[in-house]
């Protein structure tokens, strides 16, 4: 009898060849350092942008709690810390209510696979990050990619089809993951309005680091209340686990109501919505966590001489293009045989051809630890 399952071993045997196939490696808990092997590493692939998911929780959310949640949120799942947590989160981007999903991906797959619809259109940009293509795939409405941050192309495609659909939804990272570039907010923002279309914005990797209050990309570049509908993540700057999406009430309501990644996931582990409450009293109240991951990022480009703009020169990501996988690899063994973890990026996680090594800061990073980076970098 043939094994069913050759097929996977040809195409794993394949990812081998051309030194792309992923493996989970255990590591000692990750902070800005962790073990691997025996082996002491400095930590720059992290997402843990203000130092907060490695901190312990104090006063009365120390206090135990249960495990896990037991159900979804629609059964029996959602306790007064979820909504707390909801709360905070509606506070915190100045919105009518919030809701929470298990996963950032889920909050991205699910309101887009959810809110466009039958006869709409949705436009999306080249470079968003797969929970956010996976939605567009799963949605029931018609679906454009745009090249990356090209307005000029988001125009035209508006100018064309628009009277084509019911709604047109335009939907974007504000930070791009794999490159640190900003989505132009306020352009994106005037073709909205001017053909009467709609934002989505994914704030994954803005929320707790940008804007003077923290709340992301939408608040730095002045369109928080021009963008109706934010989604973002508890597992990176806010530093534990999870998803959330705010915005009108409405919508909130219709998302508990018709999607499925929230109706059919069990709901936030009480410790994950802890966690997520102490990050937000961190972002709200201790603004010298985002002051100082964004000097890092500033201080690392100025000294590789990387052109950026001014927004983009204070995003905790910053990629070192290189080029080929074989070469990406070997600047990363380099690093790591020095004692820091800069992950290589290939395809298909980015385009044939820009292989890099992507560089996540935190604001736990010190100073010698950044001058270390340079030294090997420059």
């Amino acid at each position: 009898m043939s094994n069913h399952f050759d097929h996977f071993q040809t195409q794993l045997d394949a990812l081998d060849q051309t030194s792309r196939r992923r493996r989970l490696v255990p590591r000692s808990p990750v902070g800005t350092t962790f073990v691997e092997d025996g082996r002491s590493f400095i930590n720059f692939g992290s997402n843990d942008y203000l130092g907060l998911a490695s901190r312990e929780l104090s006063g009365i959310r120390a206090r135990a709690c249960a495990s896990g949640s037991g159900a979804s949120s629609l059964v029996c799942g959602w306790t007064a810390d979820h909504q707390n947590l909801a709360d905070c989160i509606a506070k915190l981007e100045s919105t009518e209510a919030a809701t929470l999903f298990p996963s950032g991906f889920a909050a991205c797959s699910g309101v887009v696979a959810t809110l466009p619809g039958p006869g709409d259109l949705i436009l999306s940009d080249q470079f968003n990050h797969a929970s956010l293509i996976d939605g567009c795939r799963l949605s029931a409405a018609d679906r454009l990619v745009y090249p990356h941050r090209d307005m000029a192309t988001v125009e035209s495609i508006l100018r064309q089809k628009r009277n084509q659909y019911e709604r047109v939804w335009i939907v974007t990272d504000t930070i791009f993951s794999m490159d640190g570039t900003v989505a132009p907010l306020p352009e994106l923002c005037d073709l909205c309005d001017r053909f009467e279309a709609i934002p989505i914005v994914d704030e994954a990797h803005a929320t707790g680091v940008m804007g003077d209050g923290g709340s992301g990309m939408c608040e730095a570049l002045g369109v928080k209340g021009r963008v109706p509908i934010r989604i973002g993540t508890l597992s990176k700057a806010i530093g534990s686990q999870g998803g959330f999406v705010a915005g009108p009430q409405v919508v909130i309501d219709y998302l508990v109501n018709k999607c499925r990644s929230l109706i059919y996931s069990t709901s936030l582990a009480p410790s994950a919505v802890r966690s997520a409450l102490a990050g937000i009293d961190a972002i709200n109240h201790e603004p010298q966590h985002r002051s100082r991951v964004r000097q890092w990022s500033s201080q690392l480009r100025d000294a590789l001489s990387i052109e950026t703009s001014a927004i983009e020169s204070v995003v905790p990501i910053v990629p070192i293009i290189i080029g080929t996988d074989r070469d990406t690899l070997a600047a990363a063994k380099s690093l790591a045989n020095a004692g820091f973890y800069v992950p290589a990026i290939r395809p298909p996680t980015v385009p044939e051809g820009t292989a890099r090594l992507r560089v996540s800061l935190s604001a736990s990073h010190t100073e010698a630890q950044i001058g270390q980076l340079i030294e090997h970098l420059a």
